[in-house]
């Protein structure tokens, strides 16, 4: 069953799309959801990671919940239907 991930602000507009989906399914990881992601739309590889590692500032959701802070990292097992959000730094004022 494939994956979706929701894409916001530059990030978006990089991939061409605020939607891709990609081949990742229940029992893959966040990290190997992400690798599919680039794959698909390598125009993000540059913005998203930084020597191969991804960069502090971007925001990794699943079901509305960063992974990064209150789960287990990109080493973070999909369910089935779960949703996939990519944010970049987020300001304002």
């Amino acid at each position: 069953m494939p994956t979706e991930w929701k894409l916001f602000a530059d990030l978006a507009e990089r991939a061409g799309d605020k939607h891709v989906t990609v081949d990742a399914a229940a029992g893959d990881t966040v990290g190997d959801a992400l690798e599919a992601l680039l794959e698909a739309a390598p125009e993000l590889k540059g913005r998203v990671l930084e020597d191969g590692e991804l960069r502090s500032q971007i925001n990794v959701l699943r079901n509305g919940t960063n992974v990064l802070v209150e789960e287990e990292g990109m080493e973070t097992v999909l369910e089935a239907d779960d949703e996939l959000a990519l944010f970049p730094p987020v300001s304002g004022g």
